[in-house]
C-alpha cells in the first residue's frame, strides 16, 4: 500500500466505508501525500497532457474569444481575468499574449487564479508574476468577470450510485483482504430513472461553482468558457485514474495517480441559468476551435516554420483525438452577444 492508502484504510477501519467523493478529495488534496500537493503532473514528464500543453494556439484562441466578448460588452475596466485549476499557468500565459491584440484589455485585467495546491501556486507565480491566488470561486470580486476553466471540473469529487433491484445505492470505498475495494451502501432516494446495474454520477461541487460564477457575470458582465471531456446526462461509470499517461485501477495507488470523471454539462447549464446568466449548449471542442479559425492559425504557424502546428491542430480538433471527446460551453449576461463560437441553449434541443 502507498502511505495514503494506509491512511485511508485506517479511517475505514475506524468509521466505515467512505464515498468516492471523500476518496477523491483525500487522494488529490491530502496536505502531505495528495496528488496535486506533491507534484507537477502535467506534460510528457508527468501523468497527462492538457490542451494548453499541446500547443500555444489553444490558449491564444481562448484568449481571443474572451477578448471579443470583452469588446462586445463595451470594454469594461477594470475586470477580473480568472482561471480555476490553472496548472502550470500555461493557458493563462498564452491568453495574456493573445488579449494584447485588444487595445487596453491586458492593462484592464486583474488576474485571479483559483488554486488549492501550494506546489502549483509557486509554479504559477514563477511563470506569471504578480497574480492573486484564491481558494474558491466564491472569493472572486464583484466586478466584470472573464473566466476560462479547462479540464477543471473533471477533477472535482464525484458521487456514484448504482441501481439495484431495491433502488439506487451509493458506491463506497471499503476494505477487502486485498486492500481497497468498491462496494454498495444502503439504498438512497435518488430521483433518476434506471435499470438494475446502471450507474449514475453526480458532482455536487460543480453546479455550485458555476452558479457563483454565473451570479457575478449576470450582475456585473463578463463571460466564462468551460472546456472538459464529458456529456449531458451523467449516466455511466467514468471514474478513472491516469499514471504515466496510462490508465490504471483508481484504487491501486492513492495519491500517486490522477483521478477524474467525465463532466455532466446539464447541471452546469442549469446552474448558470438559475444564476441569471445565459448558457450555451455544449459543443465539441474541435468544432469550436475550428469555428475560431484554428485551421488558418495552424497553417500560418506552419508557414512560419512551426513544425508542430499541424500535428497539434489534429490532436486538438480531430474526432479520433480530443475533438469530439472534449466539449466546450460558455455563459454570458442576458442581452449581451454570445461568446464567439457559441449559441444560447435551447431547453428542448438534442444534446447527445
Amino acid at each position: 500500500m502507498t502511505p495514503l492508502a494506509e491512511i485511508i484504510a485506517t479511517r475505514i477501519r475506524a468509521t466505515g466505508p467512505i464515498s468516492l467523493a471523500d476518496y477523491m478529495e483525500i487522494c488529490l488534496l491530502h496536505p502531505r501525500y495528495g496528488y496535486y500537493t506533491t507534484r507537477d503532473p502535467f506534460g510528457v514528464q508527468g501523468d497527462f497532457t492538457t490542451a494548453p500543453e499541446i500547443h500555444q494556439m489553444f490558449g491564444e484562441l481562448c484568449g481571443l474569444a474572451l477578448a471579443q466578448a470583452w469588446m462586445d460588452q463595451g470594454r469594461p475596466t477594470p475586470f477580473t481575468l480568472a482561471e480555476p485549476g490553472p496548472g502550470r499557468g500555461t493557458l493563462m500565459a498564452d491568453m495574456l499574449r493573445a488579449i494584447r491584440k485588444a487595445p487596453g484589455m491586458a492593462d484592464a485585467a486583474q488576474i485571479a487564479l483559483i488554486e488549492a495546491s501550494p506546489h502549483l501556486r509557486r509554479i504559477q507565480r514563477d511563470r506569471l508574476g504578480a497574480v492573486t491566488h484564491l481558494d474558491s470561486v466564491e472569493e472572486l470580486p464583484a466586478k466584470p468577470l472573464f473566466l476560462i476553466a479547462n479540464e477543471f471540473f473533471d477533477a472535482l469529487p464525484i458521487r456514484q450510485y448504482q441501481r439495484t433491484e431495491a433502488g439506487w445505492a451509493e458506491r463506497m470505498v471499503g476494505l477487502s483482504d486485498d486492500g481497497l475495494c468498491l462496494g454498495l451502501g444502503p439504498v438512497v432516494d435518488l430521483p433518476r430513472e434506471g435499470q438494475p446495474g446502471d450507474v449514475v454520477e453526480e458532482c455536487p461541487a460543480a453546479p455550485a461553482m458555476v452558479e457563483a460564477i454565473g451570479r457575478r457575470i449576470a450582475a456585473h458582465g463578463g463571460a466564462a468558457i468551460f472546456v472538459d471531456y464529458g456529456g449531458w446526462n451523467g449516466y455511466g461509470d467514468t471514474f478513472q485514474a491516469l499514471r504515466n499517461h496510462q490508465p490504471e485501477d483508481p484504487l491501486a495507488r492513492p495519491g500517486e495517480a490522477d483521478l477524474t470523471a467525465h463532466v455532466d454539462f446539464a447541471p452546469l447549464a442549469a446552474a448558470a441559468i438559475r444564476a441569471g446568466a445565459v448558457a450555451s449548449r455544449p459543443i465539441r471542442q474541435g468544432d469550436w476551435l475550428l469555428s475560431l479559425s484554428a485551421g488558418q492559425r495552424a497553417e500560418r504557424l506552419a508557414a512560419a516554420k512551426d513544425a508542430t502546428a499541424m500535428a497539434a491542430l489534429r490532436r486538438l480538433t480531430h474526432p479520433d483525438e480530443m475533438g469530439h471527446l472534449f466539449k466546450a460551453m460558455a455563459i454570458w449576461p442576458k442581452g449581451a452577444p454570445p461568446v464567439p463560437g457559441f449559441d444560447a441553449l435551447r431547453l428542448h434541443a438534442d444534446h447527445a
